[in-house]
């Protein structure tokens, strides 16, 4: 299976003026335990890295750090998560199929979650998306800050990464949003615009994506507990 890490995150809300990828968790770049979780996955043959240029020698220097055992590649990336991600697909191995998107941010990602979603695609063929069911009240607010509707819980699932397509299917979207003028924040949600299938593989809370520097803590005490 192949794999594209979108590396280009801003760190503006952590209240850094660098990469929040190369922030230090438990001693380690972020980005290290992103990548080493998916050079250990077994389904994952090879995964490309979707970054900018200013970050380019230390996400080199994690990845010769981790010594990897597979093929790992650099792809130059766009303005947007979008454009990176349409940069990423075509940069990939002409035998690629499928392919699993995940955000880097995402740094708590295990080599079980890569491996079931790279089954379970290749078993269907059908585009997938790691969740976890929403637990709280959401509520639906107007632009003057008032509550309009309570959306009924059981129907609403948080989306993570990684996400996986057949790779022509998402070329054809990407094709299709670059026309139109489609932002989207997920690669799902081109297929959701474009009325195709995308259906949910039940994923961990503990796959929380690095925003804020109280997700920065949450993910240094997860690490902590799970090494112990």
């Amino acid at each position: 299976m192949h794999l594209l890490i979108v590396a280009a995150g801003s760190g503006r809300r952590m209240g850094h003026h660098r990469n929040k990828l190369l922030i230090p968790l438990e001693g380690r770049p972020l980005l290290a335990w992103t990548l080493e979780a998916a050079l250990q996955s077994e389904q994952i043959t090879w995964l490309a890295v979707v970054g900018q240029e200013q970050d380019r020698q230390e996400i080199h220097m994690i990845l010769a750090s981790l010594k990897p055992l597979k093929p790992v590649e650099w792809v130059q990336g766009g303005s947007t998560r979008q454009a990176s991600v349409a940069l990423g697909l075509a940069a990939l191995p002409k035998e690629a199929a499928y392919v699993l998107i995940h955000d880097g941010a995402r740094c708590l990602v295990e080599p079980d979650l890569f491996n079931r979603c790279a089954l379970a695609l290749q078993q269907s063929g059908e585009a997938l998306i790691a969740a976890v069911p929403v637990t709280d009240t959401i509520k639906q607010v107007d632009s003057e800050g008032y509550i309009r509707n309570t959306p009924e819980r059981s129907q609403l699932w948080g989306a993570q990464t990684p996400q996986g397509f057949a790779l022509p299917a998402l070329r054809a979207a990407h094709q299709r949003a670059a026309a139109e003028g489609w932002q989207v924040t997920d690669d799902a949600a081109l297929f959701e615009r474009l009325g195709l299938p995308v259906r949910v593989l039940e994923a961990s809370s503990a796959n929380l994506k690095i925003t804020t520097p109280l997700d920065l803590e949450l993910a240094a005490a997860l690490l902590k507990r799970r090494q112990a």
